[in-house]
């Protein structure tokens, strides 16, 4: 294997910490999703260049594809020329036939983030690019998506999960992407110069997908620059970050209770008046995640991406309207109550 340019070295290290937000701990340990394809083993070659004898490394095998295992024991395979630690997680449960880019992600997803609480790490990189960021941009756009839709992949989310052999308590994982700023042509360059192994996903190229199609119009169009479109969905997490830190001050300062009463534990009051329809969308939305989990109530499903316009409309005429089993009705003064909803009568 061929050297690899010291200022990409350097370059990966500085991004690591900014993605992560802070230098990286001398005796860290660092998880990394490397699925074979050229993006994950270039982070991974300029990983062990950066922090070396401290990276593991996973590749998960979906069994979607005869050429799957393959893949996974070449990854294995490179790493143990590097002496790295290497595991292949195997999905408990077939991902089935179909949503499958969806299920399979989620299932991913939960199997190195066990892996690399269990190996004992609180970081774990993936290789997400700038050409993938510019594509979700373009799908999320074509979606209609809002400020957080558009802000695209995060360059870091924690998650937590239960410590080693404890079903109780959390500790946090910090999900990074460092690639976020980087072109998938350098990635693929670096590694083909230095002689790292690598395979092309064929599912890449599967016109069933919508990504697909969103990849196919980005490297067609003289028009759209995936770095350009990957620098708006960055400026964007940021307009998001300081709206979510707007949110979370209107949570505790907008709380009320109904006149002469206590707040009621299974209720939530907001004073929306005078807000701006984007805040009250995220306080709404934060309302009724929060009735929900004090009621125990799961369905119909709710999330943080749920669609609550025709909600804001209503509530806007005075009128009340129901989403996710929960009730909002307006009140005198802009105030709105949140509460389980009714069950429907029967004939």
């Amino acid at each position: 294997m061929s050297a690899v340019d010291p200022a990409l070295i350097s370059r990966f290290d500085r991004d690591f910490a900014a993605a992560l937000g802070r230098p990286v701990a001398p005796d860290e340990q660092i998880a990394m999703a490397v699925s074979g394809g050229p993006d994950s083993m270039a982070m991974l070659t300029l990983a062990v260049r950066a922090f070396p004898g401290r990276v593991i490394a996973a590749t998960v095998d979906h069994q979607l594809r005869r050429e799957s295992a393959d893949e996974a024991a070449m990854v294995a395979a490179h790493c143990a020329t590097l002496g790295l630690a290497h595991a292949v997680l195997v999905p408990e449960a077939p991902i089935g036939s179909s949503n499958v880019q969806a299920n399979a992600r989620t299932a991913r997803y939960r199997l190195l983030e066990r892996w690399a609480v269990n190996s004992g790490a609180f970081v774990l990189a993936t290789a997400h690019h700038a050409d993938d960021q510019a594509e979700t941009f373009l799908m999320r756009a074509a979606r209609g998506s809002g400020v957080a839709g558009l802000a695209g992949i995060r360059v870091r989310q924690r998650v937590a999960l239960p410590p080693p052999g404890s079903a109780f308590g959390t500790r946090p994982l910090d999900i990074v992407r460092p690639l976020l700023g980087w072109r998938a042509g350098t990635l693929r360059d670096m590694v083909t110069h230095a002689g790292v192994p690598f395979v092309d996903d064929p599912s890449n190229g599967d016109a069933h997908y919508e990504r697909t199609g969103f990849r196919a119009l980005l490297n067609a169009s003289g028009l759209l620059d995936a770095a350009s479109l990957a620098l708006s969905a960055a400026n964007l997490a940021e307009a998001d970050a300081a709206l979510r830190a707007m949110e979370g001050w209107l949570w505790q300062t907008r709380r009320v209770a109904p006149v002469g009463l206590a707040p009621p534990d299974d209720e939530v009051w907001l004073d929306l008046s005078g807000l701006p329809r984007e805040l009250k969308r995220r306080l709404a939305r934060a309302a009724i995640d929060q009735a929900r989990l004090v009621n125990g109530i799961t369905r119909p499903g709710f999330s943080a991406a749920s669609n609550v316009e025709a909600l804001l409309d209503a509530l806007d005429s005075g009128t009340a309207a129901t989403q996710g089993g929960i009730l909002a009705a307006p009140q005198p003064g802009g105030i709105c109550r949140f509460c389980p909803a009714p069950p429907r009568r029967s004939r």
